[in-house]
């Protein structure tokens, strides 16, 4: 084995690059702190509940996000622990930015699906988890605020497999009553882990010293009442529950569940650990010639994430790239793929929220930033010189809402203009034109309405534009193949037709029983969900 493999095969079972998925309000962005405290990368946890005092997430960058107290964008973060390089894709939590956490999924090999104890598996969770499903992304269980009253470990358990239709393994199981554990038991290891009160970072463990949960050194530090009910759970849990098989985990056939709190740190340290373990390493990637190995010497990446303005003071551009495989260096040439042409890789960081390091080298599995010009696009492949790597095409969302936008002062057009193009290019919004209205205004579509608030905000503080935005009452977009220009659609009534930025036909509609009847009017035209590439 050539030293450039060894290297490739040592760096590559050290990887674990996963997201971070949940509804809003989980506990996901303290989650995502806790490990970051545990490994060593920040010293002190902000909260974002604390919206108006001067510590923030550490995950959250964007000003916006430290007024409102949520996560809208997409953050990647770097640690390491105990032997092992991790990757954190701390994807948005509020349900109007599916689209970016969608795309952030791409880039990840598992996902930790945090679940709010009282509250259970909700909306935002079913639709994150069916993207992992399709995917194949193992998924792993973090049943959070244990601090708290909520429903029962077993109530979680049959709510999951139900909703979610995935069969959960617990690895540990809370100690105690319900919103008073002292602990959990790690059914592996037969130890109990107590967990001290008042929110510091100590815990101790307790060992079986004989193999089980009837050890009677248990019953003397739980009490009678409380090692009486975990002997019972367990003896449940062997009995009905299923048995653990890493490979139904790997197949997201069966979800691994651990109990914690993070705000308290309950649970977290061993979550972490044990996680890291059973976490699959960076996967083989799929291309339209056929999966691609991490450990293939060919350098490949995909851009998954484009960031306009994260330094305001620079303006800059940051397309975020997976490493696929091969060894990224600093400065070095690659080919990229859609244009055919060759690009100088320069100035590679990686990130902790908006604090920024210049890289020399990174591996597959790791994420990195690149400065942009202005040349890639989101779902684009960089592979190395010579090579021709297609991987598979992006997921695209067609927008459910709508509105038209424009800037108030009329000399500030072409800042308008340009703040526009940048951030369709980030793919935060889809930007149409509307031909027989000018080109004073864009009509703007998006996932979530929030999406729209960003717009504006971000024109306002980014580029120094005041915006007009007027909504319009159209919820469904189809693309159009067959339109002839000039041709009337039959049925469209009260929808329009608009163009894309590649100038392709768009008719907008209030509602899907009106796609319908246009599509029985014209059997000529395609109604298209998504555009053809």
């Amino acid at each position: 084995m050539s030293e450039m493999a060894t290297e490739l095969h040592s760096e590559v079972q050290r990887r674990r690059t996963f997201a971070i998925i949940s509804h809003p309000d989980a506990g996901k962005t303290t989650l995502t702190e806790k490990l970051l405290l545990y490994g060593g990368a920040i010293r002190l946890a902000g909260t974002v509940k604390a919206r108006k005092a001067a510590k923030h997430a550490v995950s959250d960058w964007m000003e916006i996000e430290k007024q409102r107290g949520i996560s809208v964008t997409s953050s990647v973060l770097q640690f390491d622990y105990d032997g092992f390089r991790v990757n954190i894709l701390d994807t948005p939590g509020h349900q109007d930015f599916s689209e970016d956490t969608y795309r952030t999924l791409m880039a990840t090999d598992s996902a930790v699906m945090v679940i709010d104890v009282a509250k259970g598996v909700e909306d935002q969770t079913k639709k994150l988890f069916h993207v992992c499903r399709q995917r194949g992304i193992p998924i792993f269980t973090f049943v959070n605020k244990l601090d708290r009253h909520g429903k029962s470990p077993f109530e979680l358990m049959e709510e999951i497999e139900n909703v979610l239709g995935i069969r959960s393994y617990p690895m540990n199981w809370p100690v105690g009553v319900d919103g008073n554990y002292k602990g959990v038991y790690n059914r592996r290891l037969a130890q109990v882990e107590l967990f001290e009160k008042g929110g510091a970072h100590g815990q101790w463990v307790m060992p079986s010293t004989v193999g089980t949960v009837d050890d009677p050194a248990f019953a003397d530090i739980l009490g009678v009442d409380a090692h009486r009910a975990l002997c019972d759970d367990i003896e449940l849990l062997d009995m009905a529950g299923d048995e653990f098989d890493i490979d139904k985990v790997l197949q997201g056939e069966l979800t691994p569940m651990f109990f914690g709190s993070a705000l308290t740190n309950f649970g977290v340290r061993p979550f972490l650990e044990e996680f890291l373990k059973l976490a699959p390493k960076p996967l083989a990637r799929k291309t339209v010639d056929g999966p691609i190995d991490p450990t293939n010497e060919d350098f490949s990446a995909f851009v998954f994430k484009i960031q306009a303005n994260m330094n305001p003071t620079h303006r800059d551009r940051i397309a975020f790239i997976r490493v696929c495989s091969g060894k990224f260096t600093r400065g070095m040439s690659v080919k990229h793929v859609p244009s055919g042409k060759s690009v100088k890789l320069a100035q590679p960081q990686q990130f902790m929220a908006q604090e920024r390091v210049i890289i020399d080298e990174a591996f597959p599995g790791d994420v990195i930033g690149l400065f942009d010009p202005g040349v890639f696009g989101i779902g684009d492949t960089i592979c190395s010189e010579g090579k021709n790597v297609h991987f598979a095409d992006f997921p695209v969302f067609p927008p459910e809402h709508f509105a038209r936008v424009q800037a108030k002062d009329t000399m500030k057009r072409k800042q308008f203009v340009k703040g526009m193009t940048q951030l369709t290019q980030e793919g935060a919004v889809q930007v149409f034109r509307q031909p027989e209205i000018g080109v004073e205004s864009f009509v703007v579509g998006a996932v979530g309405v929030l999406q729209l608030e960003v717009l504006e905000y971000r024109l306002k503080n980014e580029y120094g534009v005041d915006i007009s935005m007027h909504h319009l009452p159209y919820s469904v977009a189809r693309w159009l193949d067959g339109y002839q220009e000039g041709k009337t659609v039959k049925g469209l009534d009260s929808g329009v037709i608009i163009r894309d930025i590649q100038d392709r036909p768009v008719a907008l509609f209030r509602n899907e029983w009106s796609v319908r009847w246009a599509t029985e009017q014209n059997p000529h035209i395609q109604f298209l969900l998504v555009p053809e590439r």
